[in-house]
């Protein structure tokens, strides 16, 4: 097809050309024998009868063939003038024979009538048809070279298409098949392909994570229930053999560990809902300096209980739009850590300047490597699972901020941590 296409645009040009050839061609012939004709119009009105012979008989045959018919006989380069010549500015081809090498002429010309009677005016035209042959000629080998060359050009590419494509294929059905880490070739290029190749390379290392995080999400789940539910197993083996004062006791007890595993499912599925922005905000003006006050009244009691030190630090009102409850949520549960994850007599101060909410403890901190992973679901960096939780609750707590186009940055206290939150 590339080659087809080429080839007719060549012949389009080609055929341009040669109709352009020709009328420049028939454009020359007209205007000479124009020319000649006023020329031997005005010449006869000018000179005498054997004046105008005598110019007749001097003219140049490279420049044009003049034969003139008077009286007597035929003057010029012809013995008689050819049958049914045309008046100019019509004209009519005619053939003479010579003595030379070239014993046939092809002459383009007709008859102007003057005073001492018709003259006929012509001019070669069988050199221009050889030069339209020519041109012909180099045409056609032009259109067989543009041809072959663009069909040797289109198969090469074609084969360097075709051959990255195939080896995408191959390396896609290599994906299909579970190999996540397969990835595109990218060239130095830098064309089509390697763009789609980088695009798609993207998706891969987005779809490796996920899965990833689906395989942590799992194991984590299964680490998390595997011993809840495993009391529950022996719990309910061991119901049948109690005395019948204690079965309510225990039955107590094992509903509150099957209350802990639902509520890990609750969180996860409000956290999806919250993420794929399935729940609704209720959207209400609140005043940040106000939020800060209300977090800092509810965790107060439970700092004393701890004989922990809760500052507030508030400088600057500011207002957004969001959800009152669920910003109050995600906030108390980062107060919650810091409180709960801080020594008894720690120092916990909740700042608020502006849109910036910092809240800042000098408890353990976070490692520099787990501070993106705190953020994801069931990671619990307290192995011995020694506090009671889900594991779910700053992966909420993000999301719920994320909801509301707000940031939260993790840094190091030295000792404890620093939590940022730019609205």
């Amino acid at each position: 097809m590339f080659s087809t296409l080429v080839t007719l645009l060549i012949v389009l040009l080609v055929s341009g050309l040669y109709r352009q050839l020709v009328i420049e061609q028939q454009t020359q012939v007209d205007t000479h024998l124009a020319a000649e004709m006023q020329r031997y119009q005005q010449l006869s009105l000018t000179v005498d009868r054997r004046s105008f012979a005598a110019q007749i008989r001097a003219a140049d045959p490279k420049t044009a063939l003049i034969a003139w018919q008077s009286n007597v006989d035929m003057v010029g380069s012809l013995t008689f003038l050819p049958d049914d010549m045309p008046l100019l500015p019509e004209t009519k081809e005619f053939p003479i024979f010579t003595g030379g090498p070239d014993k046939l002429h092809i002459l383009t010309g007709g008859i102007v009538m003057t005073r001492y009677g018709p003259v006929l005016i012509a001019t070669r035209t069988d050199q221009l048809a050889a030069l339209i042959e020519k041109f012909f000629n180099a045409a056609f080998w032009a259109v067989v070279f543009m041809l072959v060359l663009s069909l040797a050009v289109g198969y090469g590419f074609s084969k360097a298409i075709l051959r990255r494509i195939v080896q995408y294929n191959r390396l896609s059905e290599q994906v299909q098949k579970g190999h996540y880490e397969t990835r595109l070739p990218v060239s130095d290029q830098q064309d089509e392909f390697d763009v789609l190749a980088k695009q798609f390379n993207s998706v891969l290392d987005t779809l490796e994570q996920n899965l990833l995080a689906v395989r942590g999400v799992t194991d984590n789940i299964a680490h998390d229930l595997r011993t809840p539910l495993s009391h529950l197993r022996i719990g309910i083996e061991q119901l049948a053999y109690k005395p019948p004062e204690q079965v309510a006791d225990a039955t107590a007890e094992l509903l509150e560990e099957l209350d802990d595993c639902l509520a890990t499912f609750d969180a996860m599925l409000s956290l999806t809902r919250i993420e794929e922005g399935q729940q609704t905000l209720d959207l209400q003006k609140i005043s940040l300096q106000q939020l800060c006050q209300d977090l800092y009244e509810m965790a107060e009691v439970v700092a004393e209980s701890k004989e922990q030190v809760l500052l507030l630090n508030l400088e600057g009102d500011a207002h957004i739009q969001g959800d009152k409850h669920l910003l109050f949520q995600a906030l108390f549960n980062l107060i919650d850590n810091a409180i709960k994850y801080s020594p008894d007599g720690a120092q916990i101060t909740i700042s608020q300047r502006n849109k910036l909410i910092v809240i800042a403890d000098n408890g353990p901190g976070i490692s520099d490597e787990d501070k993106e992973r705190v953020f994801e679901r069931l990671v619990r960096l307290d192995p011995s699972r020694h506090y009671k939780g889900t594991g779910l609750g700053l992966s909420m707590v993000k999301a719920i901020l994320s909801r509301h186009q707000a940031s939260i940055a993790l840094s190091d206290n030295h000792p404890g941590l620093v939590v940022s939150i730019r609205f």
